[in-house]
């Protein structure tokens, strides 16, 4: 990892980042409620380590079968909406000013996790 993005994962901790942890990690826990949510909530856990330090990460899109699209419209319906429209809110507030663009740019990245999860690929970032 390169100082770069640690620094940018330091800064987006303390201007955001933290919160849309603690919302993924809320959702986790909501879905843990039921023992049918089990797998909903593992994947809440894993996004919401992932949110943590965001920079240096790549999200694929493109696992989609069948039970992953099933899994992606019963998780819009209870808890991907909310967190989609909190993390579009915090990337249109962070764009606002120059320097937090690509702090925006992240929560315009976890808007579009929260609305299809299953079937996302998290990967390092290849360094050139």
């Amino acid at each position: 990892m390169s100082v770069l993005q640690v620094l940018g994962n330091v800064l987006w901790i303390i201007f955001g980042g933290l919160f849309s942890a603690i919302g993924w990690f809320l959702a986790g826990i909501v879905c843990y409620i039921s023992i049918i949510g089990i797998p909903v909530g593992k994947q809440c856990f894993k996004f919401a380590k992932m949110v943590l330090c965001p920079f240096g990460k790549v999200i694929d899109y493109g696992n989609m079968g069948s039970g992953s699209i099933v899994l992606n419209v019963i998780w819009v319906l209870l808890c991907g909406l909310e967190l989609a429209l909190s993390s579009v809110v915090m990337g249109i507030t962070c764009c606002v000013t120059i320097v937090g663009i690509p702090f925006g740019i992240q929560h315009f990245k976890f808007a579009m996790l929260a609305l299809t999860p299953f079937g996302a690929r998290i990967r390092n970032k290849e360094m050139v």
